[in-house]
């Protein structure tokens, strides 16, 4: 099973606040153990959310609006892509991660990523094939 494990913002992050050279060791050690277990696919952190946009979509129309955004704790600093056996073992990894922004409180949030046989009937051979298609192509 794939995990996205989301890094919420925090206040500090949303203003720019770069992390430390003692937690940039710490996270370094972190993702090199999941690298290690063959648990980490991928991972980045993300610039404040005044730096980017969001996109709504109502019917055809489509509406852009601007970063910074207002709820700081709705908000994503980062992520990991985590391939784990069960939630149970993404949850023991997340318990292992240094704390995200040193001081104060900071949150992981986990969520099981889709796969092909989630989507049942719906997803067709010629749709499974597309995807398998497009999977390959990122892949090279």
């Amino acid at each position: 099973m794939r995990f996205m494990v989301i890094v919420k913002s925090t206040q500090q992050s949303e203003a720019g606040a770069m992390p430390s050279e003692k937690l940039l060791a710490a996270m370094g050690k972190f993702n090199e153990d999941l690298v290690n277990a063959g648990v980490m696919l991928a991972g980045e952190g993300l610039h404040p959310s005044a730096k980017g946009a969001r996109v709504t979509f109502l019917g055809d129309k489509r509406t852009v609006v601007d970063g910074p955004f207002a709820e700081t704790k709705e908000l994503v600093a980062g992520f990991w892509l985590w391939q784990c056996k069960s939630l149970e073992e993404a949850i023991e990894w997340a318990k292992r991660c240094p704390n995200p922004f040193e001081q104060g409180e900071s949150q992981l949030e986990i969520r099981q990523v889709f796969e092909a046989e989630d989507f049942g009937d719906e997803f067709t051979p010629e749709l499974r094939e597309q995807e398998e298609r497009l999977r390959a192509q990122i892949a090279h």
